[in-house]
């Protein structure tokens, strides 16, 4: 009996000087905060019912991999999409669900690789006033609309700096309005988003989209420099966790799942708005 008793006492001090170590092991942060773009559908989008809250599928993503790694995460709405990317840039929020990799970006976050999802960026315009398009150059001379602070992959987002005219606005529907009243000549934004919005506007048959696409990039989650829970373990075991979330084909089984979410929402509120 009495070894068996300080057979005991000793795993149990044995167990006391471990726990620094296992705490160290799990990182410093039991929560997550993130945040995105809000208008983003089938990605990320205002819940109706909780709109201080962001849904979709890089939302159901990352509070996946955060539940794998015993987190909480909550996404939420921070206002439009330049300001969600303050609010990352600054610490306040954590993580951004869903960027793409820009050298400014990198010079305050960290880039979770690999990708969890592929976005084409596409050339809208006004059916009334659409012009010949083949590639980059001929976006030369006219005037173009996107949102404040997006990008399109570094080679692009280079040769717009130096060769077209890009007007910034805080939300696409802001854009397509812009655009259909002819104060700007097209608006760069991404192809299933952008239908998924202006299928909201009840837009699709006055915009038409140029092809081929400007970029087709990466999205990424990105984890801010100055964020309080940013550390090797929690950089670490999310690049494992997305790496066996791809494996599993999860993200687009979310993308399918969230593009039919939003397509119901959109029925249910269209009889509501209906005289």
């Amino acid at each position: 009996m009495l070894e068996r008793s300080v057979l005991k006492s000793l795993l149990w001090v044995l167990s006391l000087s471990l726990l620094p170590w296992a705490a160290f092991a799990a990182g410093k942060c039991e929560r997550l905060v993130a945040t995105g773009n809000p208008e983003y559908p089938p990605y990320l989008w205002r819940d109706p019912q909780n709109p201080r809250q962001l849904i979709g599928a890089n939302a159901d993503l990352l509070k996946h991999i955060a539940d794998e790694l015993g987190l909480v995460v909550d996404v939420i709405y921070t206002g439009p999409w330049s300001r969600a990317q303050d609010e990352v840039r600054t610490g306040r929020v954590d993580l951004i669900a869903g960027a793409f990799l820009t050298l400014p970006r990198l010079e305050s976050m960290d880039y979770v690789h690999p990708p969890f999802y592929y976005a084409s960026s596409v050339v809208w315009v006004s059916k009334e006033r659409a012009f010949d398009y083949s590639g980059w150059d001929d976006l030369r001379g006219r005037t173009g609309d996107t949102l404040v602070n997006n990008s399109f992959g570094q080679q692009f987002d280079a040769y717009a700096k130096e060769h077209l005219t890009l007007e910034g606005v805080a939300s696409l529907t802001q854009a397509f309005q812009k655009l259909l009243l002819g104060r700007t000549d097209y608006v760069l934004y991404e192809q299933y988003p952008g239908l998924a919005v202006a299928g909201t506007q009840g837009l699709e048959e006055h915009l038409q989209i140029l092809q081929p696409p400007i970029s087709s990039e990466g999205l990424y989650l990105t984890l801010s420099h100055n964020s309080a829970c940013n550390d090797a373990w929690l950089r670490g075991q999310l690049a494992v966790k997305m790496n066996q979330a791809l494996l599993a084909g999860l993200p687009e089984q979310l993308l399918q799942r969230n593009l039919l979410l939003w397509q119901s929402q959109q029925m249910q509120v269209e009889p509501e708005s209906t005289p």
